[in-house]
């Protein structure tokens, strides 16, 4: 069995609209907002990746069960990207305060 990278584009959109449970018409709309970016097969067809599905189940959830609406999925999904970015940096920094004591 072949495996895949989370990162590697892998489902077009109808197949990754039915792992969501939304219409690929929504999926474009997503796109179009600035909400996630598919990346684009030789031929031009949005391929999605494991990553790509992951934050489209994200953005699905706070509007469906917790009725956030589109400009507020993008703030609050670009404070959780800050955070991670945050927290790496710690990390970083506590690696190399541990490597200079």
């Amino acid at each position: 069995m072949m495996e895949f990278e989370d990162s590697e584009p892998c489902y077009v959109i109808s197949v990754a609209a039915r792992i969501i449970g939304v219409h690929a018409q929504t999926l474009r709309y997503y796109e179009r907002a600035g909400m996630i970016e598919p990346s684009r097969s030789a031929g031009n067809r949005r391929l999605y990746s494991t990553e790509d599905i992951d934050r489209l189940r994200r953005i699905k959830t706070l509007i469906d069960d917790l009725g956030v609406n589109l400009a507020g999925v993008e703030v609050i999904l670009r404070m959780g990207e800050r955070m991670a970015e945050m927290e790496n940096r710690m990390r970083r920094l506590e690696t190399e305060i541990e490597r200079l004591t």
